[in-house]
């Protein structure tokens, strides 16, 4: 059965931003993220993580090591009632490692393009939440509408996105303006203001390059 899905950057928007974080003990989700999850899962998207790892590359960490966290934040979450249904990493890096070329690496579409293969997912309706001009940069590429959220790098990278894509303070208010968008509230995805927007800035329109 084809399903939709919601597709989450990791770092930045899941948890608190710690850079190459490999330790459960690290873990720090961002406020609202389980509820967000919890949310996914209710309304009938697949969550899917995609995120870039080049930690590995660079010998800070080993797969394992992702591996382990990913684990670890499973069972946070079944404790909760939420839960991930797949986790897509790319351990790669343009500069260091055995692999500098690779097609996972975002702003690279791989891992979205890998999940749709492997869970069987409609990519039209289907979302990309994450803080970076690279994860919406990914979501375009595949055909997914996304959601830059305020957390993490998003802020910063706010000014380096396109207008027209939609901004969110956080992963719950994201999660709440999807479903919105789900439930046909609204006449079109980008008409909406979702209430965490109130505490947005407006920024100045630039394409994602």
């Amino acid at each position: 059965m084809v399903r939709p899905a919601i597709f989450l950057d990791r770092d930045g928007t899941l948890n608190i931003e710690k850079e190459y974080l490999f330790r459960i003990d690290d873990w720090e989700w961002i406020p609202g993220a389980v509820e967000a999850i919890k949310l996914i899962n209710m309304m009938g998207y697949l969550a899917v993580v995609v995120t870039n790892q080049a930690g590995v590359a660079r010998g800070y960490y080993d797969e394992e090591d992702i591996l382990e966290l990913h684990r670890q934040v499973d069972k946070m979450l079944a404790a909760e009632g939420a839960w991930i249904d797949a986790y897509y990493y790319c351990p790669h890096h343009s500069e260091y490692g055995s692999v500098q070329g690779c097609g996972c690496r975002k702003p690279a579409h791989g891992m979205l393009l890998a999940a749709r293969r492997d869970l069987h997912i409609d990519l039209a309706k289907s979302f990309m939440i994450g803080d970076k001009a690279i994860d919406v940069a990914a979501g375009v590429a595949a055909g997914v509408t996304p959601v830059l959220v305020m957390t993490g790098y998003g802020r910063a990278q706010s000014a380096l996105v396109d207008i027209s894509v939609h901004r969110s303070a956080a992963i719950l208010d994201a999660c709440q303006y999807i479903e919105k968008v789900r439930l046909g509230l609204q006449n079109g995805v980008q008409s909406f203001q979702d209430p965490g927007e109130k505490n947005v800035e407006k920024f100045s329109p630039q394409v994602v390059q």
